[in-house]
């Protein structure tokens, strides 16, 4: 069964607030809210697949300290550069 849009929305939205580190918190609800639901459903699932990773991880690539892999290094540019516009 395929689950509803708006449900997936609202799980990854929760999803992104609920990280465990509070800087991917902030960072990442923020994206959410501004993104997510322009997104179509591959690159929700882009999105999905990068909430799998460590949180570490995520902040390193987000922040410049290390590159990202190349699956995720649009996306990561994207979360930086809504980060570096609020």
């Amino acid at each position: 069964m395929t689950e509803p849009r708006d449900i997936r929305l609202k799980r990854l939205t929760m999803r992104s607030m609920r990280r465990g580190i509070k800087e991917m918190d902030i960072l990442l609800s923020r994206y959410a809210d501004i993104r997510l639901a322009d997104m179509d459903d591959a690159e929700l699932d882009l999105y999905e697949a990068l909430l799998n990773e460590n949180d570490q991880d995520l902040y390193q690539w987000v922040s410049g300290q290390k590159p990202a892999p190349d699956r995720f290094a649009g996306l990561i540019d994207d979360i930086g550069q809504t980060a570096s516009a609020g």
